[in-house]
């Protein structure tokens, strides 16, 4: 088990961590009219990182649902195992332990899982991953009468997906057209610093998460370069290892693609401006400090 002490702190999860915004997105992904009065209650595990993987999102409502919301510029087929994982640990929160060796049945709330996906990467509209799919196949292990099954909704909301969802909700619809403006910046050829500050300067001129981007620029300015810089060198290690393994089709060869590839993105995403722990932290890799 891996522990880090610092919750991920990302412009997704500063925006939703409040519970109005929370209520008004839930409403927007679950087709629910939730009223104001709805008691929304945060149970995101902030200070443990378990086995190097971090939620973005967990809230329950009224006490009868948990939902864990997970915002993904890259889906993984692993996301229902990881889930699994950290679902346990927020019940063991949120529920009295002792209570589980009562004789009466005892009453938890049920879940929901969501991955809301806007990567570059071609993706579907919607998608449902199950855990099932990760079990030995039964004809190929002894018969059991155990069964566990997890479903992940995971909903494509990049521009021109889902719109009917997104426009239920002013401040994702607001979040996915900052970060639409600023990949398009990108795109004609802006440095990230100067895409970034040209979507804010859009998102003021049309009152888009005002006062939000006004209140924490330059926060978002460093929490943007991280994730951006996260997304492309992620793209590059794959890429990377894929090539190396095709051409020498062994396992070592990918591995040592995915080695080479990190020795050029390491030093790349310092020169950026991340610092030795923020690298450490996104990659789960030792970093040598200079």
């Amino acid at each position: 088990m891996g522990v880090n002490r610092e919750h991920k702190n990302t412009v997704f999860t500063k925006l939703f961590n409040n519970a109005d915004n929370l209520l008004e997105l839930y409403n927007a992904l679950s087709g629910n009219n939730c009223s104001s009065d709805t008691v929304i209650e945060m149970n995101t595990l902030e200070n443990i990182l378990f086995m190097n993987m971090m939620n973005d999102i967990s809230f329950t409502v009224d006490g009868k649902l948990v939902v864990l919301i997970e915002h993904q510029s890259s889906v993984s087929e692993n996301i229902p195992l990881r889930i699994l994982l950290y679902i346990a640990r927020v019940y063991e929160k949120i529920i009295d332990k002792r209570a589980a060796y009562q004789q009466k049945l005892i009453k938890i709330p049920l879940p929901e899982f969501i991955v809301l996906y806007n990567g570059k990467s071609k993706f579907p509209s919607e998608k449902t991953l199950r855990l099932s799919d990760a079990f030995w196949k039964k004809q190929e292990c002894s018969e059991g009468f155990g069964s566990l099954e997890l479903t992940v909704r995971i909903i494509n909301i990049n521009p021109g997906y889902n719109e009917n969802i997104v426009n239920k909700s002013a401040t994702l619809r607001g979040y996915v057209t900052f970060i639409g403006k600023i990949r398009e910046g990108i795109s004609n050829g802006l440095e990230l610093r100067a895409a970034v500050t040209e979507a804010v300067k859009y998102c003021e001129n049309y009152q888009i998460l005002q006062p939000f981007l006004t209140n924490h620029a330059s926060e978002v300015l460093n929490m943007l370069t991280t994730e951006f810089n996260m997304e492309d060198a992620i793209a590059v290690w794959k890429e990377e290892g894929r090539e190396e393994g095709r051409e020498e089709g062994r396992e070592e060869g990918r591995a040592r693609g995915f080695k080479e590839a990190f020795s050029v993105i390491i030093p790349r995403l310092k020169e950026l401006g991340m610092t030795v722990e923020e690298i450490a932290k996104a990659t789960s890799l030792e970093v040598e400090a200079e």
